[in-house]
């Protein structure tokens, strides 16, 4: 091919992707070869680019639009046949999984780091979605890292950059170009699913909203769809324009990185519901007048509901959580006579059980749900989801939730982050709890009885594959619970996450402040695993 490269390399320490894909400081993506050398190793990784399509986008973080100029000339001089790309580099990740899905791709490369915060000084991502639309198992990731320890070159185009901000088909070498709409597939992909009308006639009722997209990538889905479809007020959606730094934000959403959005559905005249979406459009916040909802909780009303929107009309095949996220959903699950299947953190484990028919709701405690719609979770899915049931049936999320908790019992919930904790001192108190397993059963603590303690494994029921190691656990009599486990999302130190949960059905303690409830399971967790002392901290930076 005309123009083709070889450019000679060398590997790089640490190019290992995690649950989403590699993420890592913007500054070291942007250095010599950094982001060529692991194009080039995903590519060698998928076998070749030869006759294949894939799709391209991002959350428009800083670095995004140069990042995706270098794939196309890389994907090109690799022979990839085409190439199809949102307009100005922009994807959400459920609108790109959609997209794979839709026009049967081999695969597709998202650029961003999720939630993390974006700019030169902050951190940027790269993850490969496989032909199902979901992120790539361990087994492809695992070849992917092993690619860039022993890569010596990559291939690339030397060729202008495209315009991408205009719609349409352009050419690079042998590589068609498709330069697409963001939006307009996933919108009919929401029609399919929803009452479009029942939502309308919610929000022309008179019923408000308050959505906050944080200056991160679905601010122009959520306005065409919420909007200019659904009708609701102009203004609707806050920060709704993507910026390359998320207006200098957190774009995480949850109640300490969204105060802004707390503090408008927590004062008087409050709007009904409010919602809040991460950098690239997988996560969500649910939240209606003075109410907040926890993930837990909202996948749990969601699949105790589905039945009333029309996409899940004919019920649920399973429930699939997050060992982390709490028991709300298998209440829900066993009440259904449906399987709730527990799996590791990571998206990615929910790819068999959906591909499968196992499962067709699927959850995480940290923002995510989602369905078999896609293969990622979705925010914007999400909120569409609750605002149908609540338009049909006309309850406020508090009665919507009280209504639920009284049904199935409350489990009180709460994620507790130490963020940038010493790496070593980490996964030194991980480690010391591990030896002490064994020994807890039958123990007491804070007044409680420890019934099993175990680091979790995971066995893929579709394949048997198996993950080990993935967090460690401590049951107590009753049902109560801590979880702990280091975080993969982050970019500096270890991000230690404690998740403490306790089950509650009698009628008169539903409305307990959560942190108030969970006080014994507080102490308990310190207790046992001496944070404290490993992490140098008296609190955690983030409770949610």
């Amino acid at each position: 091919m005309k123009n083709l490269t070889t450019v000679p390399t060398t590997p790089f320490d640490g190019q290992k992707p995690g649950t989403s894909g590699l993420r890592k400081k913007t500054v070291e993506f942007m250095q010599p070869d950094y982001l060529n050398s692991f194009t080039q190793a995903t590519f060698n990784a998928i076998g070749g680019l030869a006759g294949k399509t894939l799709v391209l986008g991002g959350d428009g973080r800083y670095f995004n639009a140069a990042a995706a100029q270098v794939i196309l000339k890389m994907a090109a001089a690799n022979g990839l046949q085409k190439m199809i790309v949102g307009q100005n580099a922009l994807l959400s990740t459920p609108a790109a999984s959609n997209l794979i899905r839709k026009y049967q791709a081999d695969g597709g490369i998202i650029l961003s780091a999720s939630h993390n915060p974006g700019g030169p000084d902050e951190d940027f991502g790269m993850k490969f979605n496989t032909a199902n639309g979901g992120p790539a198992p361990e087994s492809v990731t695992e070849r992917i890292y092993s690619e860039t320890r022993s890569l010596t070159a990559y291939r690339i185009l030397q060729s202008p950059d495209v315009d991408l901000s205009a719609l349409g088909t352009r050419t690079m070498g042998d590589m068609e170009i498709a330069i697409i709409d963001p939006v307009s597939d996933y919108h009919a992909l929401m029609h399919q699913l929803f009452d479009f009308d029942a939502i309308r006639g919610l929000i022309a009722g008179g019923f408000t909203l308050a959505i906050d997209a944080m200056h991160a990538v679905t601010g122009p889905y959520a306005r065409a769809i919420i909007e200019t479809d659904l009708g609701a007020p102009t203004g609707t959606i806050r920060n709704a324009v993507p910026l390359a730094d998320f207006g200098g934000g957190h774009p995480d959403p949850n109640p300490v990185w969204a105060k802004d959005l707390m503090t408008i559905l927590f004062a008087a005249g409050a709007p009904d519901f409010g919602a809040a979406m991460d950098g690239d459009g997988d996560r969500n916040m649910i939240l209606g007048a003075a109410t907040y909802v926890t993930p837990s909780d909202s996948l749990a009303v969601l699949a105790a509901n589905a039945h009333l929107v029309p996409g899940y009309a004919a019920g649920l095949a399973g429930i699939a959580r997050s060992m982390p996220t709490s028991r709300a959903a298998d209440r829900v699950a066993e009440k259904l006579a449906i399987e709730c299947y527990e799996t590791p953190t990571g998206w990615k484990f929910f790819g068999n059980l959906l591909d499968a028919g196992r499962a067709t709701l699927c959850g995480e405690e940290s923002a995510g749900t989602g369905s078999d719609h896609v293969r990622e979770k979705d925010g914007l899915w999400a909120i569409l989801l609750w605002l149908n049931i609540i338009a049909v049936r006309q309850q406020s999320v508090a009665q919507i939730m009280t209504d639920h908790w009284t049904e199935y019992g409350r489990n009180y919930y709460s994620r507790h982050d130490y963020e940038g904790v010493d790496a070593a001192q980490a996964h030194a108190m991980i480690s010391e709890m591990r030896d002490r397993l064994d020994s807890l059963p039958g123990t007491g603590v804070e007044g409680m009885t420890v019934q099993s303690a175990d680091d979790f494994c995971y066995t893929d029921p579709i394949d048997g594959s198996e993950a080990a190691n993935q967090g460690v656990r401590i049951v107590f009599d009753g049902g109560s619970r801590i979880v702990y486990r280091l975080s993969g999302t982050g970019t500096v130190g270890a991000t230690l996450r404690v998740y403490l949960e306790r089950y509650e059905n009698d009628p008169a303690l539903l409305h307990e402040e959560p942190q108030r409830a969970l006080q014994s399971i507080i102490k308990a967790a310190e207790t046992l695993a001496h944070i404290q002392k490993f992490t140098a901290r008296n609190a955690p930076d983030v409770r949610t």
